[in-house]
């Protein structure tokens, strides 16, 4: 009778020693698994974000570091719809005539194929209770061309911060070791780069 309930504990003492251990190793898996879920959904942000800061770029010489700006250029900003013909004075059919047929909102151009998209979210940080991006741009001098530079970082505490404290500063401290931004970063106010520390 004895060996038999000694059986059953040893037996029940194993299943819990073995569960804790499966979740101890599987935290720090699940941990990664999700900060590179909210990692691709704030790159995917910013690549919108950059799309419409080249765009308002292209119209303004520079870019905003106000969503306000930024939003309402892409709710009332147009871009023409050129059609490309051969020119008929050319027998080489090398030179071509652009004829602007008609504007379409900016809005409909690059959001229109999006379900769900609003452009209000666009200043919004995924996962980080309602914080907004915060961007920065300025000039630099780039061979005696001023040009326009535009940042913008999200430190992993903006949309991490309801995970475990220790495994996201575990984070920070690893990237820092490896001389990178801990967290996301797009953009640069020293360097003419759109580029993000994702790509």
């Amino acid at each position: 009778m004895k060996s038999t309930i000694i059986k059953i504990a040893l037996g029940v003492v194993i299943i819990v020693l073995g569960y804790v251990l499966y979740a101890s190793i599987m935290k720090p898996v699940r941990f990664q698994d999700e900060v590179n879920r909210r990692n691709a959904q704030i790159a995917n942000r910013l690549k919108d974000i950059r799309t419409a800061q080249t765009l308002y770029k292209q119209f303004n010489n520079s870019y905003t570091a106000s969503f306000d700006t930024l939003i309402d250029f892409l709710k009332t900003g147009k871009i023409p719809v050129v059609k490309m013909v051969p020119d008929p004075n050319d027998t080489t059919y090398s030179r071509s005539i652009n004829d602007t047929v008609g504007f379409i909102n900016i809005t409909d151009s690059l959001y229109s194929k999006r379900t769900n998209f609003k452009i209000e979210d666009l200043a919004v940080i995924p996962h980080s209770d309602g914080r907004r991006f915060e961007m920065k741009t300025d000039k630099i001098d780039r061979g005696g061309v001023m040009v326009s530079v535009i940042e913008i970082v999200i430190p992993y505490d903006y949309y991490l911060f309801d995970m475990d404290r220790q495994y996201v500063v575990n984070l920070a401290e690893r990237q820092k070791n490896i001389n990178k931004y801990p967290g996301i970063k797009m953009g640069s106010l020293t360097e003419a780069s759109t580029d993000g520390n994702w790509e």
